[in-house]
């Protein structure tokens, strides 16, 4: 069984629950599909989490503007970035360990593919950058590019908001369905299917609960998990650089 994650964004606390959930369940992997920083505020310490328990680790966009120049990012997401990439360069910790982390980062793939299981941050035709949200069930002529890269399965994160896109063979050749229509479970069969597995540290589908999913065989399963919210908004209000709605926001999953 894999579980797969993604957008942890910093957050130490929901990530502690999540792993702690993954222990429940008989995982043999665990998958992360990127951004493990940005936004919050322990990017160190889920650098190492992520280092010691996760078998596969990709490039996240705001992982890749920690270690370069941010580009495309609004002026609250790219004053986190700066603040996080100078947490990352600096502290009281020996160089070494610095340099471990920092090279953990600049060393990620763009993206993974395992027979026909596809592993993204963004999408199959921009792995790193680019969004595909609910709504693009309804641009056919964008879906029939992604689909066009996927033999199969496609996991990916990015937009913070779970759910899977469903091809079928009607007026509307594509449909997206959250978690909560088929009651978090679900078999996947023949047909292509891009599944987004949501957010462990931001999640943006109005549920504060961290967010993540099972795999095994073809049976997906979403998991949402409660964690210490009120500690990571009070770490996020403590630090300047850091502006209150990202603190905020997790309350809402907005």
């Amino acid at each position: 069984m894999k579980a797969i994650i993604s957008d942890i964004h910093s957050n130490l606390e929901a990530l502690v629950a999540v792993l702690a959930d993954i222990e429940k369940h008989r995982v043999s992997e665990i998958y992360c599909l990127g951004d493990v920083v940005g936004y919050g505020p322990n990017p160190r310490e889920c650098i190492d989490l992520v280092m010691n328990h996760c078998r596969v680790v990709l490039l996240g966009n705001h992982d890749q503007g920690a270690m370069f120049d941010p580009d495309g990012f609004n002026g609250s997401a790219e004053r986190a970035i700066l603040w996080t990439r100078g947490v990352l360069e600096n502290g009281n910790e020996n160089r070494t360990v610095r340099e471990k982390r920092l090279e953990f980062l600049a060393q990620r793939p763009r993206s993974v593919k395992e027979n026909d299981l596809l592993f993204v941050h963004g999408s199959a035709r921009n792995p790193l950058n680019e969004y595909v949200f609910p709504e693009d069930q309804y641009n056919q002529r964008k879906m029939e590019r992604i689909y066009a890269l996927v033999d199969r399965y496609c996991f990916q994160g990015h937009t913070h908001v779970p759910g899977i896109f469903i091809e079928q063979m009607k007026d509307e050749p594509y449909l997206f369905v959250t978690p909560e229509t088929f009651d978090y479970s679900c078999y996947l069969d023949e047909r292509k299917t891009l599944i987004n597995v949501g957010s462990v540290g931001q999640p943006r589908d109005g549920d504060p609960r961290a967010c993540y999913v099972l795999l095994d065989g073809n049976r997906l399963t979403y998991r949402r998990v409660e964690y210490q919210i009120e500690s990571t908004i009070s770490k996020i209000y403590s630090i300047p650089d850091l502006d209150h709605f990202l603190g905020d926001r997790l309350r809402e999953g907005k």
